[in-house]
């Protein structure tokens, strides 16, 4: 029994068409980082939970692995111009996270950082969706390395460079701060049926 949950119908929301203005739909998956694959070690892999919080929180490998987790059908858009479709994706939505630290009341931002020294932040509320996954396996198979395996964010309402790749760590701000490409000019908001590509 598929128990695939489709969720490519959050365009709605959005706009009114699947595909973003300024898009191609493609059936390749391009591989972009800002350099190289960074190595991992599943020993000494941490993932940590930190800031406006109850509790930090900081996982191995296998304790993250052991999170609840969903596989869900979603559809990837990056800002270079092209959306790819009906992608499945396994993984932990961010809520899970977020309910298990205790988020405080103030914390308004969320700062993603990645094990090649890559950040991205997204306004707290635009992460409190089951959308947004922390996913290890794409299509039924483990998440490539050049794809961000072992772990990377999915943000299907958004440009994909807010999905971080070999992520490992979020934090809870209370004011909000930039990431590495929103530094350099790119939008923070990223709305892809808005073509927010660049701030």
């Amino acid at each position: 029994m598929d128990m695939t949950k489709d969720v490519t119908d959050l365009y709605q929301e959005f706009g009114d068409d699947r595909l973003p203005s300024g898009q191609r739909e493609t059936s390749e998956f391009p591989v972009l980082s800002k350099s190289g694959t960074p190595d991992w070690d599943p020993e000494t892999w941490e993932f940590t939970v930190t800031g406006a919080v109850d509790e930090e929180l900081s996982f191995s490998w296998g304790e993250f692995r052991d999170l609840p987790s969903e596989t869900q059908r979603q559809d990837f858009h990056c800002v270079t111009g092209w959306s790819k479709f009906d992608c499945e994706f396994t993984g932990v939505p961010f809520p899970e996270l977020a309910e298990r630290a205790g988020v405080h009341d103030d914390a308004v931002h969320v700062m993603f950082s990645a094990l090649d020294g890559y950040t991205t932040d997204l306004p707290l509320e635009d992460c409190m969706r089951d959308e947004v996954l922390f996913i290890w396996e794409f299509d039924g198979e483990p998440l490539p390395d050049d794809h961000g395996g072992p772990l990377r964010v999915v943000t299907p309402h958004k440009y994909a460079y807010k999905g971080a790749k070999w992520v490992d760590g979020i934090e809870f701000l209370t004011e909000s701060e930039r990431g590495y490409w929103e530094k350099r000019g790119y939008s923070q908001t990223a709305n892809p049926w808005r073509e927010e590509r660049y701030s």
